[in-house]
């Protein structure tokens, strides 16, 4: 890494960093039961509550977007923060070992972040998939006086789609004062940092859980090695390691293909019918295959995203799903698992007098956390609020049978959190139609009958819409995750011990990734993608079902360890074990050989160093429209309409509006289509623009102009390639030119 590129990213970090340790104080609170007090969440905690606080100052109009009111919010957090203290004072760290912990979490973070900098740095162009969509949500946003924010694509609307994570990275920004070019890798670096050191967080607590409840301090156990060592930071470290790994940059079984002639991509067949070719290592292998395996359908999973680098929802999301998934954690860990059945007579004093318990055992903190956790999930990347909600109440159901209650306070925890996440939501849902997204729920292999129908209620039932995955192909997508469960649940019988709550928060986060790796064999969500139906109801669950079964797996990893070592077999029967963790070893090899692939092949083998400047693409391929861009970018002020190119999604087409947040008319046609729930939106504006770029009639152009408020026009390279006729007398008529430079012109209008 260079030397500016890492001064930038130290800045960058030194932000986030106090910001931490602002809210340092609230998460070992939060997480008093865990090991490390719950260091690494307070970072993220922090972003989101001082983006959520500017988002309501913003909705509100109370305060306009600046980078002072970024700075208040702080200040006011740290102050509120302060006061709490001082009424309520704690230790925040109680021992050296935990100082160390938290001190090696903080050179993950740190680590995590260079590292995934400098990997971004030999190939950091904003351009290709979706990143001019995510680009273009961040300039909008930043560019914002007050909110919501306008869509970049379609003037005069707001943005009409998950932005709140686009929102965090843009307070960040903002916070820092570095360019959102810079930025926006910057943030995909703090992302990939933040899915390790979380992950680290949560394997890490939930094993020392276990080792804790098991074998809790003065008990007697065989072996005494273990119990000297398992309050040690390498009980903690290990699990955490492999655990921020696996979430991090594992991949599946898929590249048991490295080993074998490849195959046509769109036809992929079981590796056992191609050529063994081993000396042909890797074979050609593509890593997106494995992505797009299942036909199709789509199902990435977190280290393919950190390859190919869109920032976008279900990536920004990760950080506060793994927030989540902690704080679950932390309810469920804090329950003393009763060691007798109640008798009747306590069922019932339980059941008469369920308010009262509800009122001493019910910490409506927790439950209004929760909800703001599942809104701001909903805000970024809505599939997840659903899900989340749903690992939730199923968590929520355990702990109060733990207790000993009733169905009857899983209910009104569940009614309470939902309440507050109604509440939490609503500066984004009130300017926010889901239903321009979800055409209704479809039944995949609808009988005919029903295809007659067509709709009932929310479901509707589409002919030629009958496609189930291959059971091969879902084995080798989940085959890794699948061995180990089995695994843990041979162990789970063999022990025969009472369940730890870890076993069962395993076990649940478990039960919902095989719940979600199955819905979309048998329903998916209606959109616009007709042939690909099911593919992003597949892509959202099973995204989700990645990375709980990385989590769970992990501990089910060192749960057969630790069986395999100390579950006292003889040594005839651990030798019989040999072929079977060696099966489990060889899963693991491959799917944690997946990250390399990819890299080398996205990053070139990371030969070519071209810094975090995400823009410098544009200097090569449009130079004297680079140049106009940041012309604009640094002397336009606000959000005035700019005229430029219409054309199809996925091209170059949008690059001014996506690089200057300065909105235009039309931008990626089929992602408008997707996000208002209508093409007819399309060809309406496409006409006009092609009319004013053509037209060599003034008044004309001029009844368009005002029409949508147009006050540049935008007269560059693919202007030209998209109109031949273009006529550009008619700006020097109405306007006048305000940048010139090769061949591109902008023209002010004037009314």
């Amino acid at each position: 890494m260079s030397i500016a590129d890492f001064l930038t990213s130290f800045q960058w970090w030194g932000y986030i960093f106090v910001i931490g340790v602002i809210f340092f104080p609230l998460t070992s609170r939060l997480f008093s039961g865990f090991a490390d007090k719950g260091y690494p969440f307070a970072k993220i905690i922090g972003m989101v509550v001082i983006s959520y606080i500017v988002l309501v100052l913003g909705v509100t109009h109370i305060a306009p977007f600046t980078q002072l009111t970024v700075l208040i919010t702080t200040i006011l957090c740290t102050v509120a923060i302060t006061v709490v203290l001082i009424k309520f004072p704690q230790k925040l760290i109680t021992s050296l070992p935990q100082f160390i912990l938290i001190f090696f979490e903080e050179c993950i973070f740190l680590g995590g972040m260079l590292f995934w900098a400098h990997i971004r740095a030999y190939q950091p162009d904003i351009f290709g998939l979706e990143k001019y969509m995510d680009f273009g949500f961040v300039n909008s946003i930043l560019r914002s006086t007050y909110f919501p924010p306008k869509d970049m694509w379609y003037t005069p609307l707001p943005i009409n789609y998950y932005y709140f994570g686009h929102l965090v990275t843009a307070v960040i920004t903002k916070l820092t004062a570095i360019p959102s070019f810079i930025s926006f890798n910057l943030m995909l670096a703090t992302l990939f940092a933040f899915t390790y050191t979380l992950s680290f967080s949560i394997v890490g607590n939930v094993w020392s859980k276990f080792t804790s409840l098991r074998y809790p301090k003065g008990a007697s156990y065989t072996v005494a090695a273990h119990s000297q060592s398992k309050n040690s930071l390498f009980s903690f470290v290990f699990p955490g390691f492999l655990g921020g790994f696996l979430v991090t940059m594992g991949g599946n079984l898929h590249t048991i293909y490295t080993l074998f002639t490849a195959y046509p991509n769109d036809n992929p067949v079981p590796f056992w019918q191609l050529a063994f070719a081993p000396q042909n290592f890797p074979n050609n292998y593509w890593y997106p295959n494995a992505t797009r395996f299942i036909y199709h359908t789509i199902h990435e999973f977190p280290s393919y995203s950190f390859i190919v680098s869109d920032l976008h929802g279900h990536v920004l999301d990760i950080p506060m799903v793994l927030t989540t998934i902690a704080i679950l954690f932390s309810i469920i860990s804090k329950l003393q698992i009763p060691k007798t059945k109640q008798t009747p007579n306590t069922k019932n004093q339980n059941k008469r007098n369920w308010n009262l318990e509800i009122i001493w055992n019910l910490d409506i903190g927790i439950c209004a956390l929760l909800g703001f956790s599942l809104a701001v999930m909903y805000m970024t990347n809505a599939w997840d609020g659903m899900i989340y909600f749903l690992l939730s109440m199923v968590l929520l159901f355990w702990r109060n049978k733990l207790l000993g209650k009733n169905y009857s306070s899983t209910i009104y925890h569940v009614m309470t959190i939902f309440f507050f996440y109604l509440i939490f939501s609503l500066p984004f849902s009130l300017f926010f139609n889901p239903a321009a997204l979800v055409g209704g729920i479809g039944l995949i292999c609808s009988p005919q009958f029903l295809i007659n129908i067509g709709k009932i209620g929310p479901f509707v039932f589409e002919p030629n819409h009958c496609m189930h995955s291959p059971v091969w192909q879902l084995l080798i997508l989940y085959g890794f995750f699948l061995f180990w469960l089995f695994s843990f649940v041979f162990i789970l019988r063999r022990e025969r011990k009472q369940l730890t709550n870890s076993d069962i928060f395993v076990i649940s986060l478990s039960a919902i990734a095989l719940f979600l790796i199955i819905i979309p064999e048998f329903f998916y969500l209606r959109d616009i993608y007709s042939t690909y139906f099911r593919a992003n109801t597949m892509f959202k669950l099973v995204y989700q079902a990645f990375i709980l079964f990385s989590l769970a797996t992990t501990y089910m990893i060192f749960r057969c360890i630790h069986f395999f070592l100390f579950s006292g077999l003889p040594l005839w029967k651990k030798l019989a074990l040999f072929p079977y963790l060696f099966v489990g070893v060889t899963f693991l090899t491959l799917v944690s050989i997946y990250s390399y692939f990819g890299i080398a092949s996205y990053y070139g083998n990371l030969t070519l160093y071209k810094g975090l400047t995400g823009t410098a693409y544009l200097a090569k391929s449009y130079p004297s429209d680079a140049a106009a861009i940041a012309w604009i970018n640094r002397n336009v002020v606000g959000q005035p309409v700019i005229l430029e190119a219409q054309g199809d999604s996925y091209t170059e087409y949008a690059r001014v509006s996506a690089n200057t947040g300065l909105p235009t008319i039309l931008g990626w046609p089929v992602h408008e289509w997707l996000w208002r729930g209508t093409y007819d939106i399309v060809p309406p504006r496409s006409n006009d623009i092609q009319m004013m770029y053509t037209t060599t009639d003034p008044t004309g152009f001029l009844s368009l102009a005002k029409k949508y408020a147009i006050r540049y026009v935008f007269v560059g390279q693919l202007e030209k390639q998209k109109y031949p006729t273009l006529n550009e007398a008619k700006f020097q008529k109405i306007g006048k030119a305000v940048f010139r430079n090769g061949g591109t012109t902008i023209y002010r209008v004037s009314f």
